[in-house]
């Protein structure tokens, strides 16, 4: 007869049932499908410390013969405790002890006892994959190897002792919302190896019981503040990407802050040896130099209605032109003259030359200007003022050279 236990997905550790197997044989599967658990549970996941994933819990049920006796009739109670450590959420081991209690006259409240070491396989996990959450119900198998134990009655010789193995499954109900306590239904069979050391190791019906149990276990608080594993969120390669390319344009970004503000310092520090150097500077007096000469001049000469004749009143008007010309030999001077709009067109532009020319005599004869220093022109009637009268004129302009 063969049996199997499912390690992970692609693998198989197959038991032979017929075949005799000392405790070298057993002990070899056993750490070859611990290792195998290991190595295939490695996932990206929070609370995989040593201290983490740790529980303790108690066992209360019964054991019955496997064959060739009443299943219920010859039950008798047994209880356990048990510790075990889950190196990933689907494999885990497991520690437990479970005593049978006496139905004979022997030096104990117990007949028998079995101290074994699981292996402990999540099949739920193995199967459909672990969610970051323990499911409210999961089945879990159970295989091991242990020491058993008889306590043989004070007039019948020594206590016995053998190798044992265990095969069960564990149906667990994970409560609350933390999962920090579960409730389980443990049917497995223990197997009497080696007949109490008398007889080589194999599988034999009539060496086995059934082990009912009750469990109820308690997990311990994990590194990450949970009960249990937590799952690692994935990062995703193109949003890895992403975000690296954001911090290589934020570092791009700033070193170009950083030469603007480097810059900006420069000159900060420039401006200051400039302010610095003006305040140690001596006090520099500015001359100022007016050059009367630069002046612009202009006069105004006015006539009577309809005459060309300078009236002795404006006599001052003409001198202080001839003046400014004597003193300033190399300006000349513009006259325009100007009529009033009484009379013909005609009449009013000869008018307004003679009143420039006018003018001009009296700075040459009077005044001795030379006439190449004079510009004489009529511009006809006169729009300067609102007044008609005020438009008879001639004005005399300065050209500075």
């Amino acid at each position: 007869m063969l049996g199997m236990i499912y390690i992970s997905a692609p693998i198989l550790l197959i038991i032979n049932l017929n075949k005799n197997y000392d405790e070298k044989d057993f002990a070899g599967l056993l750490l070859s499908g611990i290792a195998i658990c290991h190595v295939s549970g490695q996932t990206a996941l929070e609370g995989n410390k040593f201290s983490d994933n740790w529980s303790i819990g108690i066992n209360v049920g019964g054991v019955t013969p496997l064959t060739h006796h009443s299943f219920f009739k010859n039950m008798r109670s047994a209880v356990g405790v048990h510790v075990s450590k889950h190196l990933t959420p689907t494999f885990g081991l497991g520690f437990e002890a479970m005593g049978y209690f006496n139905t004979t006259k022997s030096k104990t409240a117990f007949d028998e006892s079995n101290v074994s070491l699981l292996g402990l396989v999540n099949l739920n996990n193995l199967f459909g994959g672990y969610n970051g959450i323990p499911r409210s119900f999961e089945i879990e198998a159970v295989a091991g190897i242990g020491w058993m134990h008889y306590y043989v009655g004070r007039n019948m010789g020594e206590d016995q002792n053998g190798m044992s193995t265990k095969l069960g499954l564990n149906f667990n109900f994970n409560l609350g919302e933390s999962k920090a306590w579960t409730l389980a239904l443990k049917p497995a069979l223990v197997y009497d190896m080696n007949s109490m050391g008398t007889k080589p190791v194999y599988f034999h019906s009539g060496r086995a019981v059934w082990e009912i149990s009750a469990g109820f276990v308690y997990h311990f608080r994990c590194s990450n503040g949970e009960h249990h594993f937590t799952k690692v969120r994935p990062y995703d390669q193109s949003e890895f990407d992403a975000l690296n390319a954001q911090i290589n344009q934020l570092r791009s970004e700033l070193e170009r802050n950083d030469n603007v503000l480097q810059d900006a310092n420069q000159k900060v520090t420039d401006l200051e040896t400039a302010l610095e150097e003006y305040k140690n500077r001596e006090p520099k007096i500015v001359k100022d130099t007016i050059d009367n000469s630069k002046k612009t001049l202009e006069s105004v000469i006015t006539f009577r209605q309809g005459r060309i004749t300078i009236d002795n009143s404006q006599l001052p008007n003409v001198e202080r032109i001839a003046i400014y010309l004597r003193n300033h030999k190399e300006a000349g001077v513009v006259i325009k003259g100007y009529a009033s709009p009484e009379g013909s067109e005609e009449l009013n532009e000869r008018i307004a030359r003679q009143r420039a020319e006018a003018v001009q005599k009296m700075l040459v004869n009077k005044y001795g200007i030379s006439k190449e220093r004079i510009v004489a022109e009529g511009q006809g009637i006169g729009y300067m003022f609102e007044e008609p009268d005020w438009n008879r004129v001639s004005i005399c302009t300065i050209n500075s050279k």
